[in-house]
């Protein structure tokens, strides 16, 4: 069985330069590839297509991309955390995709399962329609959405093996499992990293086919985007 282990987050981004398309797991701050991110950050490339649900917050997650003005263009659903995304979107110094969350996730489903477009209702007669073909089927309107796909997806994971197969925990699984089948070439951080046939196959999510590239991460903040107590 091939070992898909690399030694660290700078050696499982090599290949990435300027200009590339990325995809970038988690929910929130929940289950984002923290290692990975930080990488980008020491290898300084720029021009970068972002696809994640969110933009993280000014000073975690992608929001640190964006300080260092790393990120030409956001593919997003939700941005609502982050004044600095903000900022340079006002500014024009950022172009941005505003996408309902549904349609974003399905547009990237469709990018891994290999179908090039599909219908959706979601943002017909708003901005959203702007542009796309539209066609009725039993009476009501849909609008052509077309799959996303990247050169890299970068995944965290809870679980994973030496081959690249992976286990999500929680709100994680949400965007991860789907970005891991669509990048040319998907990099997994795992909290825990086990020798091959250790998991459960029935416990598996993401099947190691889809992961060339997998580490073992460190240092793991998991912050919490909003904190609520009473």
């Amino acid at each position: 069985m091939i070992n898909k282990v690399v030694t660290d987050a700078k050696t499982a981004l090599e290949g990435l330069t300027d200009g590339m398309t990325l995809m970038l797991g988690g929910f929130g701050l929940c289950g984002i590839p923290e290692n990975a991110i930080e990488a980008l950050l020491d290898l300084g490339v720029k021009d970068l297509t972002c696809i994640s649900n969110n933009a993280g917050v000014d000073d975690f997650g992608l929001g640190l991309l964006l300080q260092k003005h790393q990120v030409k263009k956001m593919i997003s659903s939700y941005v609502g955390e982050n004044a600095e995304f903000e900022r340079q979107l006002l500014q024009g110094e950022l172009e941005v995709d505003l996408i309902p969350q549904g349609t974003l996730a399905e547009r990237i489903r469709a990018g891994g399962a290999g179908i090039p477009a599909f219908f959706t209702p979601a943002g017909y007669g708003t901005e959203v329609a702007e542009g796309k073909e539209v066609r009725e089927f039993d009476g009501k309107k849909y609008l052509l959405e077309s799959w996303l796909k990247a050169d890299y997806a970068l995944v965290k994971a809870w679980k994973g093996d030496t081959a690249g197969n992976l286990v999500f925990k929680g709100t994680a699984r949400n965007f991860n499992p789907m970005m891991a089948m669509a990048g040319k070439i998907t990099v997994a951080e795992v909290e825990e990293l086990v020798p091959a046939g250790e998991l459960d196959p029935n416990t598996i999510h993401i099947s190691g086919v889809f992961v060339q590239r997998i580490f073992q991460g460190k240092d793991y903040e998991k912050r919490i985007e909003q904190r609520t107590t009473r």
